[in-house]
């Protein structure tokens, strides 16, 4: 896959996902099917939070959204144990769509850019900005997977 490609489908996933969370209720963003452990909004701020990570890794893009995001959306966390209001759906929508704009900036040359030190997560290793990216892609859409499933069982 060509860079270029990656940066489309990157482009194709993103306003996916914004188009779907436009079409999802505030109310229905903090409902928690059976099953699930998190909700909607958790998903989607679990998404911007993560891609905000991954875009500083992979291209040195400075931190773009709130520090508390972290202690809301890092991996291992959950509505149920929040203590501070989490964001609302006009500011995810913002944050997901600046992000959008910033994968305009991206080049093929920024992708093929070697990391400082291999990003390592489990059994996995990402040596280049655009492995990364690429996987943080891949992320995002096994969310956009569950909050499709998600909005299926929400009335």
């Amino acid at each position: 896959m060509t860079a270029q490609s990656i940066i489309h489908t990157g482009n194709v996933l993103r306003q996916i996902v914004i188009g779907h969370i436009k079409g999802v209720g505030e109310a229905q963003l903090d409902v928690q099917p059976a099953g699930f452990n998190n909700t909607i909004r958790w998903n989607v701020g679990h998404i911007v939070y993560w891609m905000d990570q991954y875009a500083s890794l992979s291209f040195g893009f400075s931190s773009a959204i709130p520090a508390y995001y972290e202690s809301l959306f890092n991996s291992g966390t959950k509505p149920s144990e929040w203590t501070i209001a989490p964001p609302t759906k006009e500011e995810l929508v913002q944050h997901l769509s600046a992000q959008l704009s910033r994968f305009g900036e991206l080049t093929a040359e920024m992708l093929e850019k070697r990391l400082e030190s291999p990003f390592e997560m489990g059994p996995f290793q990402f040596a280049t900005a655009g492995q990364l990216f690429n996987f943080a892609l891949m992320h995002e859409a096994i969310h956009l997977g569950v909050i499709s499933s998600q909005i299926k069982l929400i009335p």
